[in-house]
């Protein structure tokens, strides 16, 4: 199949206006109409440039054959169009009058279907795709977020240009990571209606927490002290604070489980919080003796489970 170039049949510049289009038409058809002119070659030149006028007149048409490009690699066999190059445009405004004699270029491109092209009849745009990045405090509180988008536009003369938008999207109070945000008609515009915007809900890292699911982790330092002796810390939690009781004789590494204090849900998620003790730095004499008297009254060896002599 040959690739038509449309804009050379009407003698055309790719950037050519709606106006331009209709008098470089009106032009070559006065001068190729069989009935006036017949010379040998006329009627197919005359076909050429009604079919020529058929795509760019129509700007949705005209768009998606600018994205073919202007001089398209052709495969063996000749030209064959990319997969989905397409999928962006409707050709919403009705096909070929009559029973028009069109290039199998044109037919590929907007094949019909019962004297009307199928990609001519009302269709609803694309459904699309994109992330959203929250933060856990966010996703445990709900809120609103109001996002920039980028959205092709179909210009008069049939040019596709980048139209900046902006959408608010409510975040659902517990919503989880991996779960979707769906934005009725915010998607692909068609002429049958807009589709819809479907948002993968992404956590931003978090300094504190590790979610999985509705459950957060996170590491809970504590002083030698208080995992010896017990005590109660105050954890930070993303809704607020809680009193968290340590048992005696912690040890680093141990899980503490608050139940429901995670991402609320219907169960809610719990918080689990690894114990991590944190030896103070020795930077003055009386923190040295300190030490000093801790090993010569506390007996201790870490590394007795090893075997032999750990010290």
């Amino acid at each position: 199949m040959e690739f038509k170039d449309y804009y050379k049949a009407l003698g055309l510049a790719r950037e050519a206006s709606a106006d331009d289009i209709k008098k470089a038409f009106r032009k070559a058809a006065r001068k190729y109409h069989p009935d006036i002119n017949t010379d040998a070659g006329t009627e197919a030149k005359f076909k050429e440039v009604n079919e020529a006028y058929e795509v760019l007149k129509d700007p949705e048409r005209r768009a998606a054959y600018d994205q073919l490009g202007k001089e398209p690699p052709q495969a063996q066999g000749g030209f064959r169009p990319p997969p989905d190059w397409d999928s962006n445009y409707s050709f919403s405004d009705g096909g070929p009058q009559g029973e028009a004699d069109f290039s199998d270029f044109f037919e590929t491109l907007f094949r019909r279907e019962g004297g009307q092209s199928a990609r001519m009849r009302p269709q609803q745009g694309a459904d699309s795709h994109g992330r959203i990045e929250i933060s856990i405090e966010e996703a445990y509180l709900g809120g609103e977020r109001t996002l920039s988008l980028r959205t092709p536009v179909v210009g008069p003369n049939g040019t596709v240009s980048q139209q900046d938008r902006k959408i608010s999207v409510k975040v659902l109070k517990g919503i989880a990571q991996g779960q979707h945000i769906r934005l009725a008609g915010q998607g692909g515009q068609g002429s049958g209606g807009a589709g819809d915007l479907f948002l993968e809900v992404v956590f931003a890292p978090h300094p504190v927490y590790r979610p999985d699911g509705k459950d957060l982790y996170l590491d809970l330092p504590i002083a030698p002290w208080e995992a010896a002796l017990g005590a109660h810390v105050v954890m930070p939690i993303p809704g607020g604070k809680v009193d968290l009781r340590i048992p005696e004789n912690a040890r680093s590494g141990q899980k503490m489980r608050l139940k429901g204090k995670g991402l609320p849900g219907a169960p809610a998620g719990d918080i689990y919080a690894t114990l991590k003790i944190v030896n103070p730095k020795v930077t003055t004499e009386q923190a040295r003796a300190f030490f000093e008297q801790m090993a010569e009254k506390m007996p201790f060896d870490p590394r007795a489970h090893l075997g032999g002599n750990g010290r």
